[in-house]
């Protein structure tokens, strides 16, 4: 494991105040209000220090939001924001999610700064030729953590796993064909590789149970890969939007 520099602890510092006080993605906000009722159900894998996490909670006030992140430099981050916003309808699992239980190595790499660059943090092959911080990491499965948190409705799975998101859905089977979410995936061709996998995995699996996909932004329907971004899948009984 690397320590963090000087440098790194004041990024720390300067990522928890702007986590706690700043919002992304609000661009979005039109495309999941149809998706997430007020009561919704939402599922944010790869919660990172939360920025999506604090977005599901605004769209599903009396809902429920489940935080994943298995990373330790996020995911106290993560807590901190949960904690300072009151974000009481916000669970966080301590996690990551694969087709199978166990334990993983997470590599999050290291900027020359001396900071985490934990939104690259990856279960995935690293790549060369740079720092990385290591942590061995609990692994569950979607399916398994639906159960043991008792969930009843799942109306939207958001997945920004850096490679890991056809292993996350392989082990969401039977969440997926029960609830049908919508799937708001971040699909990166290189990340997927480096993971053993293409893009053409994730249409493998979602369109034998009736997902259509189209890449953000833009209203074109994605019968497969269209290049780098993120994609909304959404079953067939929700329709095309």
């Amino acid at each position: 494991m690397t320590r963090l520099t000087v440098r790194g602890h004041f990024d720390r510092l300067a990522h928890v105040l702007k986590a706690i006080t700043q919002q992304h993605h609000t661009e979005l906000l039109p495309l999941l209000r149809p998706i997430v009722p007020a009561d919704g159900v939402v599922m944010d894998i790869g919660a990172h220090a939360g920025q999506f996490t604090k977005l599901f909670a605004r769209l599903a006030p009396r809902g429920r939001v489940v935080a994943v992140e298995p990373s330790p430099y996020p995911l106290a981050i993560l807590r901190a924001v949960v904690r300072w916003r009151r974000l009481r309808h916000v669970e966080i699992v301590p996690a990551a999610l694969s087709d199978a239980p166990g334990v993983l190595t997470l590599a999050t790499p290291i900027k020359r700064s001396g900071g985490m660059g934990f939104g690259l943090a990856s279960l995935a092959a690293r790549g060369p030729g740079r720092p990385y911080r290591t942590d061995a990491v609990p692994v569950e499965t979607l399916d398994a953590v639906v159960h043991r948190l008792g969930l009843d409705r799942l109306d939207l799975v958001k997945g920004d796993v850096e490679g890991w998101e056809a292993h996350m859905l392989r082990g969401a089977r039977v969440t997926l064909a029960r609830f049908r979410p919508a799937l708001l995936l971040e699909v990166v061709e290189s990340s997927l590789a480096r993971a053993g996998e293409t893009p053409a995995a994730i249409w493998s699996l979602l369109d034998p149970l009736g997902y259509r996909a189209r890449r953000l932004p833009g209203e074109a329907a994605a019968a497969g890969f269209q290049g780098d971004g993120d994609y909304l899948f959404v079953p067939d009984h929700q329709g095309a939007r």
